[in-house]
């Protein structure tokens, strides 16, 4: 077994970030909803408590049962988890007075405690309530102060249970990796062990007790979580796992023939179908965005079971089913409204009776790309840019044609290779062109022209939750545009998507 950190989630947006920072400093962590609580077993070493978007003096504001947990096991609060932990045990927590938002300095610490050990004077924070805790229980002492909150951060006698009302995990608390290690080390006592190298280690000797001699079939996709989780089964089972690679014509330019080279290159067992015709059959007509991601989807099952049943004898179906993908489906309030449906097709359907493993749904998408490194896969899989189960079914805004696909295929390759050539593209977390279902006026030569309009688009993120729209050199812009309209036949105007994410999404359907 390994030594874990269970993190108790009521409803936070940084609830992730927390996990990602524990897992930064090698220790393994699990995020679990607050009235979900696992069981804690020996191999549990500490408790955190993340932050909400509820006051602890709200009617529905969410009260865990730490009855198993505080004065037995470490346990960190954090905001709100502070609070409650104030509050539950007699102290006052009211709204707050000035405006605790943002930067802030901790002005006293108290350098006996071990969770602020070696943080310097004025260490910056960040302050997110809109409560604060004016008043502790007798057990409680302070630990930390800034100018604005007395109650920065408390400890109580007797117990590994600390509170801290600022946000260790966000980038603008300049040393919470250290108050985070700190809790992680000398309060929880781990180790530190969790790295590439062990998971690869423990992940496939699980996977040959688990499989046997049994085979597996895995859909790939050229993408990271895909073929990560397909190198982890070929270690542990080699040639009993059958992957397929299916060309649905929506790939990018020269993609299929490149990913299906590299695949073999690693020596997996792969076979590459091209079904080109029958998904551009099955989006014949069709405009609305959700229905093309259905009729894809729809295609992608009934292609992919026709050749897994030329397999005989398969008892498994591998997915890169991903960790965010495993805690949306049991977040603290369900899972969220739907934007659009999952890029990715969510399984196959009941009739193929096969079991599921799934490697890699104990990961976040940095973390995968580090196991592939470990493994040292080729950089164009691990290196590559998020891609949508859909393709450019779903850059080409509007109903998906050849020679719509012939001009978006075009335009894309000369952005991104160009982006590569001028060291642009690992600089950036998504970047991809876009089909505009418009025309506009052009002039070539003596011409007029009537043509297309395609968008270009990046972003910078860290996990696709938020994103910002990368300032991109204008010399690149420039010789893009200009290489795009001179080269590509059907384009007259390019444009540069600058929207954020929120309010726009990443994609354009």
């Amino acid at each position: 077994m390994q030594e874990t950190i269970i993190i108790l989630d009521f409803g936070s947006q940084y609830t992730q970030l927390i996990a990602r920072r524990v897992r930064e400093l090698n220790v393994y962590c699990e995020i679990h909803p607050y009235n979900k609580i696992p069981e804690i077993t020996s191999w549990v070493k500490g408790v955190i408590l993340s932050g909400s978007p509820y006051s602890v003096r709200d009617k529905e504001a969410p009260i865990p049962d730490l009855s198993k947990i505080k004065g037995k096991i470490p346990l960190l609060g954090v905001c709100y988890g502070a609070q409650f932990m104030a509050q539950h045990d007699g102290g006052e927590v009211k709204p707050s007075h000035t405006r605790e938002y943002g930067r802030a300095n901790l002005g006293y610490i108290d350098r006996q405690c071990l969770l602020m050990k070696g943080l310097s004077d004025n260490s910056q924070v960040w302050m997110s309530h809109g409560d604060t805790i004016l008043k502790l229980p007798e057990t409680f002492k302070v630990i930390t102060s800034t100018s604005d909150v007395e109650v920065a951060g408390f400890r109580i006698e007797g117990e590994e249970t600390y509170g801290i009302q600022f946000h260790p995990e966000v980038y603008h608390s300049e040393e919470g990796t250290k108050l985070l290690k700190n809790f992680l080390v000398d309060v929880c006592g781990c180790s530190q062990d969790w790295t590439p190298d062990s998971f690869i280690d423990t992940t496939v000797k699980e996977l040959k007790e688990k499989l046997g001699n049994d085979k597996v079939v895995l859909g790939l996709s050229g993408g990271v979580d895909s073929s990560v989780a397909a190198m982890l089964l070929h270690r542990a089972i080699g040639k009993n796992l059958y992957c397929i690679f299916v060309d649905n014509g929506l790939l990018r330019k020269y993609e299929f023939e490149e990913v299906l080279h590299s695949y073999k290159d690693m020596g997996l067992n792969v076979k590459g179908v091209d079904a080109t015709d029958r998904f551009l059959e099955a989006l014949e007509g069709i405009v609305n965005p959700e229905e093309k991601r259905k009729a894809i989807g729809r295609t992608f099952i009934e292609v992919f079971d026709h050749e897994a049943h030329l397999i005989e004898d398969v008892k498994w179906l591998a997915q890169g089913t991903i960790y965010p993908d495993v805690i949306e489906s049991v977040s603290v309030n369900g899972p969220s409204a739907t934007i659009k449906s999952h890029h990715n097709v969510g399984g196959l359907p009941d009739f193929m009776k096969l079991k599921v493993v799934e490697p890699l749904n104990s990961l976040f998408k940095d973390e995968v790309r580090r196991i592939g490194r470990a493994m040292n896969m080729p950089e164009n899989i691990i290196g590559r840019h998020p891609f949508p189960g859909p393709g450019l079914g779903i850059r080409v805004i509007g109903e998906v044609t050849r020679e719509r696909l012939r001009i978006l295929q075009d335009v894309d390759h000369i952005y991104i290779s160009t982006m590569k050539e001028m060291g642009l593209y690992d600089e950036v977390w998504q970047a991809f062109a876009v089909l505009l279902p418009v025309q506009s006026v052009g002039v070539m030569g003596d011409e007029r022209t009537y043509e297309n309009v395609v968008a270009l688009r990046a972003v910078g993120s860290t996990d696709g939750m938020t994103a910002d729209w990368s300032k991109l050199p204008f010399d690149f812009l420039a010789r893009v545009s200009s290489d795009i309209i001179n080269k590509v036949k059907g384009v007259n105007r390019v444009v540069y998507d600058i929207s954020s994410k929120p309010p726009a999404t990443i994609e354009w359907e």
